[in-house]
């Protein structure tokens, strides 16, 4: 039987990949400290891995495909194949930013301030890329962790992975520059890709996993329109494609599906109500795939 090896996250990332794949459709379990996690689909062997170590072993053939992140394809430089850009991390469903970060009271205001300065991050050869384009000469040193914790009294600035702030915010830290930009990505290997089938189920992998991404911020509306109130009801009613418009049974209206933003469903139904919308019900979807 054929197998794909897959690659999952260990980290920061697991969780919000585990709940991904379940929208998806898959059902991955990790059990104690193993590092093989079991899948609802026999022809995936799944296994746990660093997502700084991910694109090293998928472009080794070792792993056929994985999740990790943009930054980590960048930092090691591997040649591998972007199957899809997913945008989620570890509490939102947003890029991620490698930031360089001083402190507060720093006289550091600019990137060219760092010139001759020591710098502290786990994004070593991004960061020396970053600074050798903008002229700057700076020492930058591996971190192992606590980067944060480095300024001012061991390096002058960090380069430091954030999604929200709040941690540089909290060690009264000031960001100054944006080294990069990362999201997750579905990444495989040209030997994976050039095997017609492994090519197919990773492309079926990437597609279910854009769509639960997706879905995540999408619900759909389902209502009963009389006649003479449609006009008005899909003149306020966005959709992510034109709605789905059927003859009620008795001939006394219409029902009405669509598919919009989770963020604007609150303050949409009541304006449907009052445009003689009736019966409206709101769910929630695993996918959408377009």
């Amino acid at each position: 039987m054929n197998t794909l090896v897959l690659g999952i996250p260990k980290g920061s990332l697991q969780e919000a990949t585990v709940q991904i794949m379940l929208r998806a459709g898959y059902r991955l379990e990790a059990s104690g400290r193993s590092y093989y996690p079991a899948i609802d689909d026999d022809e995936i062997e799944a296994r746990l891995m660093r997502p700084q170590d991910m694109s090293r072993f998928v472009e080794k053939g070792t792993v056929d495909c994985g999740l990790t992140g943009t930054d980590w394809v960048a930092e090691n430089g591997s040649d591998v194949i972007t199957v899809a850009e997913l945008v989620y991390a570890k509490q939102q469903l947003v890029p991620v930013r490698w930031v360089i970060a001083v402190p507060e009271d720093s006289p550091i205001r600019r990137v060219e301030d760092l010139d001759g300065k020591s710098i502290s991050t786990e994004l070593v050869n991004v960061t020396r890329r970053f600074l050798q384009e903008r002229g700057v000469t700076a020492e930058v040193e591996f971190s192992h962790g606590a980067t944060e914790t480095k300024v001012p009294d061991l390096v002058d600035a960090i380069v430091e992975l954030t999604e929200t702030g709040e941690s540089l915010r909290a060690n009264r830290l000031r960001t100054i520059d944006t080294v990069m930009q990362s999201t997750t990505e579905l990444i495989a290997s040209h030997e994976a890709w050039e095997d017609p089938w492994k090519r197919t189920k990773i492309e079926n992998l990437g597609m279910l996993l854009k769509g639960a991404i997706l879905g995540q911020s999408k619900v759909g509306l389902k209502m009963n329109v009389p006649n003479g109130a449609l006009e008005a009801v899909l003149e306020i009613l966005p959709a992510l494609r034109k709605p789905t418009i059927n003859n009620l049974a008795d001939e006394s209206g219409y029902a009405v599906e669509t598919v919009l933003d989770e963020s604007v469903a609150r303050s949409l139904i009541p304006e449907l109500k009052r445009a003689g919308a009736e019966g409206i019900i709101e769910y929630p979807l695993n996918k959408v795939v377009l």
